[in-house]
């Protein structure tokens, strides 16, 4: 046992691309050219390299470097890594938007603005996506010839089932030469095209070798780790690369991604989207746009405080326990909307006819703009722009024994707005079905974030508000 123990020690597994390195080159070169595109235009206006100039392009060069997202399996998935090439494009478009109004968020918080010249700034946001449009023109391109060449490489999958099947439709190429399996032919030929089956399991290697296969993936479920180490095995005597596709789509995963633990591989289930450059690319466009709020709607909200405060006895400000971030409880601000100030075991949901709603309280919930003081929560920590929305101790305590998953909604900060909410699902949840689908939201929200959603949730949100339609806000 200790010298198993000894030897695992020695060993580590480092988390990789197995895209051609040309293609890989010229992903890293977006971040670079939107800094070096910065420096033309300064350079095009007879502009001065100043402290201030390099400290925009780093700032520009780590927020490119993280919303620029690579090309992803969905592009490998259609067949031609260039197809489609205008969606690619608009994608880019896209990306280079959120990285301006990150840019000029914390410009205009910063109040640092009048610092850079009007129109290199102007010119560089302009002419950035025209020259990383030429390098994805590149890149698309590299990716295409490293695929279709004659020298695209050779590959087998061992295994016929669902995580194989999906692998051949992401893998990009025309160099598939078909699956394997330890199933007989009848068996696996109700499955898959006999013409895509190139044998059994126990002449892999003999085909490997004769067929000059390059590269083996091998798509078993785990249960099959005994049989999976032979294959291994008769593979050693050969010059191909092997892979272990696991199949990781069996759980309803959170934020499923590779990471490396000192070394040692792990595929993350259930986790925050929120880890490294992610939570600070978070937290800046948090503080940026709520500080931002915060001192436009300052005149607006001490005439709320005061009409609150005039019209029904009471405080200004109404605080609830909710639960924020990993479940703890946070005290959550809104101005106040009823005569009462329930925060007990027992929280009653307001209904469309309520009693307990005030006159000018009807007319902050259906406008939303009780929700106003949670940007003073946004600037604490305590909760974000974008998220889950908190509900009530007590609406938790209830919810999490009846809902699978509900607690999951609480590895993010809580939103002042969110997914569920543009898609109608806001106020009373009279049934256990409305709640749920409220959470399967939530969840959503967590798998798929991203700071373009972010963005597409508070422009509907916007939208919402100006047209007055707030349904179920009463």
């Amino acid at each position: 046992m200790s010298t198993v123990a000894e030897s695992l020690t020695q060993r580590r597994v480092r988390l990789g691309s197995v895209e051609p390195a040309l293609v890989v080159l010229l992903k890293q070169l977006d971040p670079l050219i939107v800094v070096l595109s910065f420096f033309a235009c300064e350079f095009l206006y007879r502009e001065h390299v100043s402290f201030a100039s390099v400290a925009l392009a780093l700032l520009a060069f780590i927020i490119a470097s993280h919303v620029f997202s690579l090309i992803e399996a969905n592009e490998s998935a259609q067949g031609s890594p260039i197809a489609a090439p205008s969606g690619h494009y608009s994608r880019l478009v896209l990306q280079w938007a959120c990285v301006v109004a990150v840019l000029l968020l914390a410009g205009f918080a910063f109040k640092v603005s009048e610092l850079f010249s009007r129109r290199v700034i102007l010119t560089w946001f302009l002419v950035t996506p025209i020259a990383l449009g030429v390098t994805q023109a590149f890149r698309l391109r590299a990716r295409w010839l490293a695929t279709s060449s004659a020298s695209a490489p050779r590959y087998i999958i061992i295994g016929v089932n669902d995580v194989g099947f999906e692998l051949a439709r992401r893998l990009p190429g025309t160099g598939f030469l078909g699956y394997f399996d330890f199933r007989s032919v009848d068996r696996v030929t109700r499955m898959v095209d006999p013409e895509k089956l190139a044998g059994h399991c126990r002449d892999v290697a003999n085909y490997v070798r004769s067929q000059g296969v390059n590269v083996v993936y091998i798509a078993l479920p785990l249960s099959n780790v005994p049989r999976m180490s032979e294959l291994i095995s008769a593979l050693r005597d050969t010059t191909a690369s092997v892979y272990f596709v696991p199949d990781a789509f069996a759980f309803d995963l959170i934020q499923g991604r590779l990471v490396e633990i000192n070394g040692m591989p792990a595929l993350s289930v259930c986790d925050t989207p929120f880890h490294g450059m992610d939570a600070v690319l978070k937290r800046v466009t948090d503080v940026s746009i709520a500080g931002v709020c915060l001192l436009l709607a300052t005149p607006l909200m001490l005439t709320i405080a005061a009409l609150v405060k005039l019209t029904s006895p009471g405080p200004a400000l109404f605080r609830q326990r909710r639960y924020g971030l990993h479940g703890e409880q946070i005290l959550v601000y809104k101005f106040r909307s009823m005569t009462v100030c329930e925060d007990g075991p027992v929280v009653a949901q307001a209904k469309r006819i309520d009693p307990r709603v005030t006159r000018v309280g009807r007319i902050l919930r259906r406008t939303s703009l009780d929700e106003l003081p949670q940007l003073f929560n946004v600037l604490q920590g305590k909760m974000s722009m974008v998220g889950p929305r908190p509900h009530a101790v007590a609406h938790n305590e209830q919810y999490r024994k009846l809902i699978d998953g509900y607690m999951i909604r609480h590895k993010v900060r809580p939103g002042i707005t969110g997914l569920a909410q543009v898609n109608g699902l806001r106020g009373e949840t009279q049934t256990l079905e409305k709640m749920s689908e409220r959470v399967r939201y939530d969840l959503e929200y967590l798998r798929n974030w991203s700071p373009w959603l972010d963005l597409k949730i508070l422009a509907k949100t916007l939208a919402i508000v100006i047209s007055g339609d707030a349904r179920n806000a009463y």
